[in-house]
């Protein structure tokens, strides 16, 4: 695979991460920071590593599980591999701009 197909892959990852919420919050994951990151290996698998913004919630399975399904769907994506760490631990300063602005934050 060229680095210019990766990364039209990668960047359609990027959007389709955008396409999934926190339960609790109004703020796409990747805006929420979320996502500590994306890699394509050459048999394009996406390993996608990403935490929580809080390590007991009730719904991270569907989180993670959504993240899988939508991210192997992707065009160009074979197979999806999720990662969920809670280290670094998520804090506010993680949001993206965008996110701040949403939440009132700036």
């Amino acid at each position: 695979m060229d680095p210019n197909e990766k990364l039209d892959i990668e960047t359609r990852i990027c959007q389709v991460l955008k396409s999934v919420y926190d339960p609790e919050i109004p703020v796409n994951i990747y805006d929420l920071g979320l996502i500590y990151s994306i890699n394509l290996d050459d048999d394009q698998v996406a390993h996608i590593t990403m935490t929580l913004t809080a390590p007991n919630c009730p719904l991270a399975d569907d989180l993670v599980e959504e993240v899988r399904y939508k991210v192997a769907g992707t065009k160009g994506v074979k197979d999806c591999r999720v990662t969920l760490t809670f280290n670094p631990p998520w804090d506010k300063s993680m949001l993206s701009d965008e996110a701040k602005l949403e939440l009132g934050f700036l």
